[in-house]
């Protein structure tokens, strides 16, 4: 059976060659991690890329239970920006089914909590608007697992997630020299 797919694009036309081949290589994800409920790609033309080389992005996210994969990559040609994209899928497939395969001495959770906040301009003359709300479920983990998850997503700077050795909200983030900082706020 081959998962199915959920594309979106943004300044891209969807023709039938790319939709056949999204389906064909992103449905073939459950062969190697058989809890798969949902698969999104989006696709999109960035004119205002830096390089050439990219314009072209594809980013595909993978939702089970108990976990969310995600991978993104650029590249002159959408169908380079897909494969390379598929490529650093498997490889988090891979690390995620030895981390959770290996043994732990505590059960995963159910599902995973993310958080991403939109690049901040600077306009001193306008007012900060918000441009985009997101809700999630978070769900108990400790530490070790809530560094995993946030590598496992792409998150490079922050992972928000509810302790559940202190049963509080923290943010799990990385600093300048590569190590990781744990903020753990408290209600004045």
């Amino acid at each position: 059976m081959t998962l199915e797919v959920e594309i979106y694009t943004r300044n891209l036309n969807l023709s039938e060659r790319i939709e056949e081949y999204v389906n064909k290589k992103v449905g073939k994800l459950d062969r190697y991690l058989s809890n798969i409920d949902e698969a999104r790609v989006d696709l999109a033309h960035v004119k205002s890329a830096r390089s050439a080389n990219d314009r072209h992005v594809a980013q595909i996210t993978v939702r089970g239970r108990g976990f969310i994969l995600r991978s993104e990559e650029s590249a002159d040609t959408i169908f380079a920006a897909i494969d390379a994209a598929l490529d650093k899928m498997q490889r988090r497939i891979h690390r995620y089914k030895g981390k959770r395969y290996r043994g732990r001495s505590e059960p995963r959770p159910e599902e995973v909590a993310f958080a991403e906040l939109p690049p901040l301009e600077d306009d001193e003359d306008e007012e900060p608007v918000i441009v985009r709300r997101k809700r999630f479920t978070l769900l108990p983990m400790d530490e070790a697992e809530a560094l995993e998850q946030m590598k496992l997503l792409g998150h490079d700077n922050f992972f928000v997630f509810y302790n559940a050795n202190t049963s509080a909200i923290n943010v799990l983030y990385r600093r300048r020299d590569g190590a990781y900082g744990l903020i753990e706020p408290e209600i004045g």
